[in-house]
């Protein structure tokens, strides 16, 4: 998945959240000035709403752990494949890191 897919798939989802979280919302503020029937539906509506939203971003968090397990696992092929090139830049990023907080 590309960068501009996902940061695009990101966007869809907040604005999804957003809007049925912003539904939820207006169906509860006007289920607190109705009676009966009428409020019952209204607070049915948002609860619905709701569970949509909450199942979306499990849907995200799903998606954002199987994402980090492939780095993870493209991470450990890598270094398993190129040792002595993953303990350069290992070594390399620790002196940057050593550098800069040395500066201080």
């Amino acid at each position: 998945m590309s960068i501009k897919s996902a940061d695009l798939n990101k966007d869809k989802l907040i604005d999804s959240v957003k809007s049925s979280l912003n539904d939820a919302e207006d169906l509860l503020r006007e289920a607190a000035t109705s009676t009966g029937e009428r409020a019952a539906e209204l607070r049915d509506r948002a609860m619905t709403s709701l569970r949509r939203t909450r199942e979306a971003l499990y849907d995200a968090q799903d998606l954002v752990v199987a994402r980090g397990r492939r780095a993870a696992r493209a991470t450990d092929d890598y270094v398993h494949d190129k040792p002595w090139q993953s303990i350069a830049v290992a070594g390399l990023a620790g002196l940057l890191v050593g550098l800069l907080l040395t500066r201080r």
